[in-house]
């Protein structure tokens, strides 16, 4: 069994793709997101459990200084 970190499972990562670009996603253990670099979207995860819906996603865009 993998070791769990800040409530997420870190194997999830080697399963889980980016809804829409199908692109590997970052763990960012501080915001609780998995990372999609190539769409620029953040996925929050709750209760150890990612919500990868298009509708939950932050857009990081929208939080880069202008």
């Amino acid at each position: 069994m993998s070791e769990r970190v800040s409530g997420f499972d870190p194997k999830l990562l080697e399963i889980l793709v980016a809804p829409g670009t199908h692109a590997p996603l970052r763990y960012d253990a501080a915001a609780q997101e998995l990372i999609d670099d190539k769409a620029g979207l953040a996925y929050p995860i709750r209760d150890g459990i990612p919500v990868m819906l298009a509708d939950e996603a932050r857009n990081l865009d929208h939080d880069a200084p202008k």
